[in-house]
């Protein structure tokens, strides 16, 4: 709520002006009826008159750059949440296997959790301005009418109160129905993903049957959630319509038995009807974003959270393994024989120390388009392309696939086995021609043959810069001019190649 100040303070302040200037049109309205139009004066008319119009246009911009203000900040919050949760989903050094590794639960938390979270910027704006209405109306009416003010001064506030209490089931509701689509999510990117498994085993109806289950359950679980909003949002919508009709009534009786004048009868009721929507959306706009920003805060920090048992000693065992690799010479192809956690965290440390670094994970996502133009990318030249696919074994695609290097590769690679993904990903790295490589067990999907030729290639597409091998695979350390073996956070040994 106060992650950008510079964007939510001023526009808390525009929001507060827009809802005084918006109070202040009944009462100005009164006064101009009680003197000028009863009286017949022209110059009280005019005067009012003037006042309304500066109340307008201060209401009209402040409203304006306020909400631009508002959306501002919002937005940046966004980005900033973003960028977190996108790094803690890319950069988590662990190999155990979680629900947010999931495609479609990672998307989820990335953008749907994000955006509601951000969206809690707005409480410190909105809201902001229309309970300050509140207070305000309130004090005019003390003013005009002490019994009557102090009544929405009272009122207001508890109203508010009963607000947070019925939010809660909305709140709680909220939580599920993100978990439940995020599940749904998730399970329909993994359906999409083993596609040709599902199909090659004849388990399409299985599949299908298990989706159906899991999306009707997502279906349940949001039209819980609205069904709750719905009724928070007629109960405030009931409470806060009565609240101000029984303040309108009172006003009306009053005037009745002479305790107001005409003017003041207007400025009353206009008040009172005013009051109803800073109180409603008040109650019912914080309410709910409160409620669903909460349920997506908790699914954000369980991610955020989501580390080794000792954060600190994983930190302190990153630069041991830094400084175990050593300086990397120019031209110099380093192993090291480490795997699953401490791989993770090897590469974590040589990111840390090599800023330009190009890493290249093991399960390298392919992009939708063919091979060629997976590895051919703006700023690479046909021949470096072709050059990089030829070291990383993807010659042989040109007779298994139809088109060769022209054959799609479908979403995320799915019309390619596991070896030829893994081929080309590695000729896709290769064709950056990147100062520095690190290469973590590009080969682990393609047989031993296959293998052995790509350790050749490799080591002479990579002449003259920087490589790093991750890999517990003999026939990649064997190209090593040194190797560096990492086996646990405690023990590292180096020796040449």
């Amino acid at each position: 709520m106060t992650a950008a100040p510079r964007y939510s303070v001023p526009a808390g302040a525009l929001s507060v002006t827009h809802q005084i200037g918006e109070a202040l049109v009944p009462v100005l309205m009164g006064l101009a009826i009680e003197r000028a139009v009863s009286t017949g004066d022209l110059g009280q008319l005019m005067l009012w008159l003037g006042l309304l119009a500066v109340d307008f246009a201060l209401l009209s911009f402040s409203w304006r750059f306020g909400s631009r203000l508002a959306e501002l900040g919002m937005l940046a919050v966004q980005h900033s949440l973003r960028t977190l949760v996108t790094e803690r989903l890319l950069l988590r050094a662990s190999g155990a296997r979680r629900a947010s590794d999931q495609p479609g639960v990672a998307l989820s938390l990335a953008t749907s959790d994000v955006n509601r979270l951000s969206s809690a910027v707005e409480i410190g704006v909105y809201p902001v301005g229309q309970f300050a209405a509140v207070l305000f109306g309130g004090g005019l009416l003390l003013v005009i009418s002490w019994p009557l003010g102090i009544a929405v001064l009272v009122g207001a506030p508890l109203l508010l109160w009963v607000t947070e209490r019925a939010g809660r089931t909305l709140r709680d509701r909220s939580g599920d129905e993100q978990e439940a689509a995020a599940v749904a999510a998730g399970q329909a990117a993994d359906l999409m993903t083993g596609y040709r498994v599902i199909r090659g085993i004849g388990a399409e109806a299985e599949a299908s049957r298990r989706y159906k289950q899991t999306s009707r359950a997502a279906l349940a679980s949001t039209l819980h959630a609205r069904r709750a909003e719905g009724v928070f949002g007629g109960t405030m919508d009931v409470a806060s319509g009565l609240f101000l009709t029984g303040i309108a009534v009172a006003a009306a009786l009053s005037a009745v038995t002479g305790g107001l004048g005409l003017g003041e009868l207007i400025a009353v009721v206009g008040l009172a009807q005013f009051l109803i929507d800073p109180l409603q959306y008040a109650a019912r706009n914080a309410g709910a974003l409160w409620a669903s920003a909460t349920a997506s805060s908790a699914r954000l920090l369980a991610l955020l959270r989501e580390a080794d048992p000792d954060a600190t000693g994983a930190a302190r065992s990153r630069r041991p393994a830094a400084r175990g690799i050593g300086r990397i010479g120019e031209g110099e192809l380093v192993g090291v024989a480490s795997d699953g956690v401490e791989a993770q965290r090897v590469i974590a440390a040589l990111r840390q120390t090599h800023p330009d670094a190009l890493a290249v994970p093991n399960a390298a996502h392919l992009f939708t388009g063919t091979v060629w133009q997976n590895v051919a990318l703006p700023g690479v030249e046909a021949t470096r392309a072709r050059a990089a696919l030829t070291a990383a074994g993807c010659d042989e695609l040109l007779d298994l696939l139809t088109q060769g290097w022209d054959s799609p590769v479908g979403e995320g690679g799915s019309a390619l086995s596991g070896g030829q993904r893994q081929r080309v990903a590695l000729a896709r790295a290769l064709a950056q021609d990147a100062p520095v490589l690190v290469l973590n067990d590009p080969t682990t999907a393609v047989d031993a043959v296959t293998e052995a030729g790509i350790a050749d290639r490799l080591r002479s597409e990579r002449t003259g810069n920087r490589t790093v091998l991750v890999t517990q695979s003999p026939a990649l350390l064997a190209i090593a001019d040194r190797v560096v073996r990492v086996d646990s956070p405690g023990s590292r040994t180096g020796s040449a190649a």
